[in-house]
């Protein structure tokens, strides 16, 4: 495998923005549209690498740097040689930089308090302090040795108003200023192998300051650029109505990743029409481990594809007494592993009796449609 990154576009579609991409990375390549499972404490849940590859997995977000920070810690990550290493996973792999947790654990200031200089958590289980901000974060990337790397960044709050979103956008321009320098004078990892650093657009619900942080971004000539800010993925007509302030304006060869996106299957479908190419998102694995189960149809309406299903949001309640007696598969011409030998009914039963083989099939079927929906929406674009 060659050591380098790039990506190109293969094909674009005409009755909408969406795109194949071709990217190649140290660790090989894949192609977009593609959804990436969640590994945030270095595994995936409830899937072997080998059942994530089989279920058409191309490339995961493997370790939050926050988490891995907090353990097992970066020692122990480098003496094993890396995050591909130590958690089995020999694909491209992403990583995030800590950011979100910036958002997420400063609610709480006894756990985490944020200033210019970065975020200072209390560890949950020693209470030492962490110091995470630009160095600590691409340093402790470097660690785990992720093909694609993202800057530091604080996540834009939607409950903060306009003052919040600029403080969070110019903390994040001023970090991703520290994070280029930082890679231009090394952009590899612990190992030797070419990391990808990309930017990430804040701005929250406000026009003006997407597009300011986007045009800020693109001046800087990275890899990619990310999406970020607590409403992508979450309030999807925001997201939708975001892409389309900055879709004119985004560089054509370059990824574009919506982070923490993918509740539904129909999201990955509706960004993609919006020329996003790479997704992830920890609702396929935490959907699947509580019983909600995509069951629909990909279906072609002509112009693109969509995602039609019986249930509400697309999900299957398997708990639902109606399935006792199912012997359906989960979802009709379905071709994953659980739905070509289990039935509703011997889901229900597991489920029911909170056995422990049940999460591992609901994931794998989880995380099948997703990239089944991925496969289907590149098919479409390519003929």
């Amino acid at each position: 495998m060659q050591n380098a990154y790039q990506s190109k576009v293969i094909k674009t579609y005409a009755k909408n923005d969406a795109r194949v991409m071709q990217v190649q990375t140290p660790h090989g390549e894949f192609t977009t549209p593609a959804f990436m499972p969640v590994g945030t404490r270095a595994f995936v849940n409830h899937l072997t690498p080998s059942q994530l590859v089989e279920a058409g997995s191309q490339i995961i977000l493997g370790g939050n740097t926050y988490h891995m920070l907090c353990s097992p810690g970066m020692e122990i990550i480098q003496k094993a040689g890396g995050m591909h290493k130590f958690m089995a996973w020999h694909g491209p792999m992403l990583t995030d930089s800590g950011g979100f947790q910036v958002l997420s654990l400063s609610e709480n200031s006894k756990i985490c308090k944020i200033d210019d200089h970065g975020a200072h958590f209390k560890h949950p289980m020693t209470g030492k302090v962490l110091h995470l901000n630009t160095e600590t974060s691409i340093n402790a990337q470097k660690i785990i040795g992720a093909d694609i790397i993202m800057a530091f960044d604080q996540c834009t709050p939607e409950a903060g108003g306009r003052e919040a979103a600029v403080k969070a956008m110019d903390r994040t321009h001023r970090w991703l200023l520290d994070a280029k320098e930082m890679h231009s004078k090394n952009p590899l990892s612990a190992y030797g192998n070419y990391q990808a650093l990309f930017g990430i657009i804040q701005g929250g619900s406000f026009p003006d300051l997407r597009e300011k942080s986007t045009e800020f971004i693109l001046s800087l000539d990275l890899d990619g650029t990310a999406i970020g800010g607590e409403a992508i993925g979450f309030d999807m007509p925001k997201t939708l109505e975001i892409l389309d302030w900055l879709g004119k304006h985004l560089p054509e060869q370059k990824l574009r990743y919506t982070m923490g996106l993918g509740m539904h299957p129909q999201d990955l479908i509706d960004v993609v029409a919006k020329g996003v190419d790479i997704f992830d998102c920890v609702a396929p694995t935490r959907n699947a481990r509580h019983g909600s189960l995509y069951s629909g149809r990909i279906v072609d309406t002509g112009d693109w594809i969509k995602f039609e299903s019986e249930f509400d949001r697309g999900r299957l309640l398997i708990k639902t007494a109606i399935f006792a007696q199912d012997e359906r598969p989960i979802m009709e011409d379905c071709s994953c592993y659980t739905c070509k030998n289990y039935s509703r009914s011997y889901l229900h039963y597991l489920f029911k009796q909170k056995l422990p083989f049940f999460p591992n099939l609901a994931t794998i079927h989880n995380i099948h449609v997703m990239h089944e929906v991925c496969r289907r929406m590149r098919e479409k674009i390519l003929s």
